[in-house]
Parts: C-alpha cells; sequence; structure tokens
C-alpha cells in the first residue's frame, strides 16, 4: 500500500481529535478551506460542524452543505482516495443515522458504515457487540448510564443492533445488521469485509487500542482494493486508520507553549455532573479565582441582563488578571427546565453567546485559555476566537486536546487552547490540566 487514503472527519463536536495530534481542525466548510485541509501533510484532518448542539433538521442540511462542498474540493484536488468519518459521542448521544444517511446521499454509494464507538481513553469499550462504559471500573452498559436519558438523544439499548434499529425506527432491523466480533477483528477481517455491499451497516467490537490497529489495517487494505466505507465512530478508530508516531511534545511539557509564562484563562459551559466535581477542585488550587455566571437572569430580558452580566464579569476577570491570577469562569451548575428541546437548545445558545462575549473580552495577553465542555469548546474556536483552522498540537491529558491559534491573529496570536470535553477525565483532571500549563507561572498566594 503505497498512498494512504486521507482520512476525512465530519465532527460533531470540537473534541473527536482528542486521540491525534499535529493535523487541521478546520471551522469553515467553504471549498478553499476545505481544500487547505486537503493539501496538508497529515493523513487526517477535521471539519467541526458542531451539529450535535443542532436540531436534526439543521445537522441534516451543515451535513448536506459540507458533503458537496466537500465533493468539489476532492476534484479540484485530484483526490479520489479517501476515507469519510462521522464523528460522534462514545456514549452514542447525536444525529445517528441522519448524519450517515446525509453523507452516503451526497458522497456515496457506501459498500458499508461501520459504527464504532470505542473509545479507550475515556473508558468505553464494546465487547459482543455491547457497549459499555466503565463506572468505577466497573463495565455498565451504556443504556444504565445519564447518558442514555440525554434530553435530546436518549435511547433504550447497549446492544449495538438493538440500538441501530432503534434509531433507524426499525429501517435497519437489529437482526440485519453485521457483527464483527473480538474473535473476528483478532483473526483478520479482511475476506468480511471486501464481500460487504450495499451500504451494510456493522458493528464493531473493540477493547483495546490494539484491536481497532489491527481492524484499521485490514480497512484500509480493502479500502486499497476498492472498497468504499463510511465511519460513525468515536475516536479511538481514528488513531488507528491515522497510524501517527507519537506526538512531538509530551502532555506534562506542554507549558512550553504557555505566552509569556503568563497565567489564563479558563472558561466552564459543560453541566454535566463530572465537570462540576473538576471544576470544585480546580477552584481549591493556589492562583485560580471562581467567577459564576448566573445564567437564569437570562431568562427574562436576556439582552439587557446579558449587557450587564458581561460588564461585572469582565471586570472581574480583568482584576484577577491584573492580580495575576487565572479567572475561572462558569456557568451557574443548577439544571435549568424547559417546555421542549427546542427552548433548551435556543437557550444554550443564548448562554453560550454570552460567554463567547467574554471570551472576546478577555485579556490579550492570557498565557493560554481552557475550555471546558464539547459545545463551548466549538463556539470558543468558531466564535469567541473566530478562528477558520486551527493546529492541534496533540493531548495534554487523555481525550483532551490542546491547539494552537495562527500567529496572524488578531486579538490572540500563538495563544494554547484546551478542549476539554464535558465527561472526560477523573475528579483532578481540570486541576490536572491547570498544573501542567502553569508550571512556569509564578503563582500569586
Amino acid at each position: 500500500m503505497t498512498n494512504k487514503p486521507k482520512i476525512i472527519v465530519l465532527d460533531d463536536d470540537p473534541t473527536g481529535s482528542q486521540t491525534v495530534h499535529s493535523c487541521l481542525l478546520l471551522m469553515h466548510w467553504d471549498v478553499e478551506t476545505l481544500r487547505v485541509g486537503l493539501r496538508d501533510n497529515s493523513p487526517i484532518f477535521f471539519i467541526l460542524t458542531n451539529t450535535r448542539a443542532l436540531p436534526p433538521e439543521s445537522a441534516a442540511s451543515v451535513t448536506k452543505e459540507v458533503c458537496r462542498n466537500l465533493k468539489i474540493a476532492l476534484n479540484a484536488e485530484g483526490i479520489t482516495d479517501f476515507l469519510v468519518v462521522s464523528r460522534s459521542d462514545s456514549t452514542l448521544r447525536g444525529h445517528y443515522p441522519i448524519e450517515t444517511d446525509a453523507i452516503a446521499q451526497e458522497l456515496g454509494p457506501f459498500d458499508a458504515h461501520f459504527l464504532v464507538p470505542a473509545f479507550f481513553e475515556g473508558g468505553r469499550i464494546t465487547r459482543d457487540s455491547v457497549h459499555y462504559l466503565f463506572i468505577d471500573g466497573v463495565p455498565t452498559p451504556v443504556h444504565e448510564t445519564e447518558f442514555a436519558r440525554d434530553s435530546v438523544f436518549s435511547y433504550h439499548h447497549s446492544y449495538l443492533p438493538k440500538y441501530v434499529e432503534e434509531k433507524t425506527q426499525g429501517q435497519i432491523p437489529a437482526e440485519s445488521v453485521a457483527r464483527f466480533l473480538l474473535d473476528d477483528i483478532r483473526a483478520g477481517t479482511l475476506e468480511r469485509l471486501l464481500q460487504l455491499s450495499g451500504n451494510q451497516c456493522v458493528v464493531v467490537d473493540g477493547e483495546t487500542q490494539a484491536d481497532l490497529n489491527a481492524f484499521a489495517v485490514d480497512v484500509l487494505t480493502a479500502a486499497s482494493q476498492g472498497k468504499r466505507f463510511l465511519f460513525r465512530s468515536a475516536a479511538s478508530i481514528l488513531t488507528a486508520l491515522a497510524a501517527l508516531p507519537p506526538q512531538p511534545i509530551a502532555p506534562e511539557n506542554m507549558a512550553e507553549y504557555v505566552r509569556g509564562g503568563k497565567p489564563g484563562a479558563v472558561i466552564v459551559g459543560s453541566h454535566v455532573k463530572k465537570t462540576t466535581q473538576q471544576l470544585e477542585a480546580l477552584l481549591q488550587e493556589v492562583g485560580t479565582v471562581g467567577i459564576e455566571v448566573n445564567v437564569a437572569l437570562l431568562l427574562n430580558d436576556p439582552a439587557n441582563q446579558s449587557a450587564t452580566l458581561l460588564t461585572e464579569i469582565l471586570e472581574s476577570t480583568k482584576a484577577a488578571h491584573d492580580a495575576g491570577k487565572t479567572p475561572v469562569v462558569y456557568t451557574s451548575r443548577q439544571e435549568l427546565t424547559f417546555k421542549d428541546v427546542n427552548t433548551r437548545l435556543e437557550f444554550g445558545i443564548k448562554v453560550s453567546s454570552l460567554l463567547m462575549d467574554i471570551v472576546r473580552g478577555l485579556p490579550s495577553d492570557i498565557g493560554f485559555l481552557i475550555s471546558k465542555g464539547g459545545i463551548t469548546s466549538n463556539d470558543v474556536l468558531s466564535t469567541g476566537l473566530a478562528l477558520t483552522s486551527a493546529r492541534l498540537l496533540g493531548q495534554i491529558l487523555a481525550g483532551c486536546s490542546m491547539v494552537l491559534t495562527a500567529s496572524d491573529h488578531p486579538q490572540f496570536s500563538k495563544l494554547p487552547v484546551v478542549l476539554f470535553p464535558g465527561n472526560v477525565g477523573d475528579a483532578d483532571a481540570l486541576a490536572i490540566v491547570y498544573h501542567r500549563l502553569t508550571k512556569t507561572v509564578s503563582r500569586s498566594e
């Protein structure tokens, strides 16, 4: 195999690059920006569609738009050899099959689409086609976790063929789903891969990275023989497909990227229980200052309240920064209830809009920025920092990526930004990242 196919990832929130490094994340998907991604030396690049934050119709239309532009860009670059991955949540929340259907419609036909939700760094494995999440060391079927009760993406099955049947509303019956089990993958799946056709739905086991590495070798061999495959996956299969060497700077040495050894800023949007625990631990650290954003105030007269809140918060962040401390701006933790999903999503947009105004108003000489929460991280890159693309440096902690803004950024040149998903890491994870970035900062008591 001489030429490896280009791996094109449509990421439904910006954290799917959490197992790779040295590649581009694209925040825009006009043809010219996509061509930049296709020309880049890395075998893989990511298009951050943020569709998990959108209602189903919008998710479908964004996905189609990306694919139409991609078709033009691929033709312009003369690329025929590529793999498409619809990267989504390793706990099965997201717009499936809406996104894979849209991709198949625009870029198909495909011989198969593979569901590969394993994400080892986050403690998610698939065994006998059942998807598990390790909770306190115990493998728990995901339908028994809080993620299955998500107010937008709930589901009732951890057995993936049943999950597919549920999500496709019976269009793909469980018994018609092909299953690649651990024994199959470890023995080699090339023959079976070469026989797949008609966009066959396949669910793939994985207990260790070695399992998916073996599967990826077979997939790439089949692709080099003309098979066309689509993936719906979490991050671990991307590691396998891209087959990158270790990242240039080790996670514990990432402070090398911090600008001028200065304190940074932290923005926390995610609401999940794990984030709240991590936030509490971070606020115990010397050199941090907690600044709460009371989002309930945005329920009435959002425009007026937003302006008042913004002024207060920016004054507090500036005061913390001037005192040599790291402001930690976090949304109030109480869960608000809404009459329906769309109202909830709309309120989320108001909150995010305020957070992005805060990002834009941060002191321009901060040393680093940590963004906590998937949707928050997407908005920080595309809206708060108004980036078209960013270079992924690697992981500062398993599952947490760090990117660098370009040297010509008008406000935050070469700023290291940590993209920290809501559900990754233990209770001390946020504090550990803070420590790694402030090794060189003289912390004020």
